[in-house]
């Protein structure tokens, strides 16, 4: 069974492509708005979350707070997308619970990594 990945971005093209590159490894769902998130949140469980910052209706920073606050999803890895690239941001997003951050746009080998990492943290750590 393949891991489960939602993305959440309000950005058409960002979901495509998150869809058709990580569906060949993992199961992709994807969301516009983080209150889309949230509602599939509530009957789903993910092994990962990729999450834009600045969407209509839900931020990335709301969703984050939301998600840590609900106590059945506040272990899941959080991966932050910001077409803004500041410090701000990214310590905003560590302290909220994100595990990982990265500015749009991306490079999709990266992306990959950081999921690997945060999927399988200990056994990434020994194929190296």
């Amino acid at each position: 069974m393949k891991p489960k990945i939602l993305v959440i971005d309000d950005e058409q093209s960002i979901r495509l492509l998150l869809e058709n590159y990580l569906g060949k490894n993992y199961e992709v769902v994807s969301k516009s708005n983080g209150e889309e998130g949230l509602i599939w949140l509530e009957k789903n469980i993910p092994n990962l979350i990729i999450c834009d910052i600045q969407m209509p209706k839900m931020d990335g920073y709301e969703f984050i707070e939301r998600v840590r606050a609900s106590g059945f999803h506040k272990h899941t890895p959080i991966i932050m997308l910001s077409g803004e690239e500041s410090s701000e941001s990214r310590v905003r997003c560590y302290r909220l619970g994100a595990q990982d951050f990265l500015v749009k746009p991306f490079n999709v080998l990266e992306l990959e990594e950081l999921i690997k990492k945060n999927l399988n943290p200990i056994h990434y750590a020994i194929e190296w």
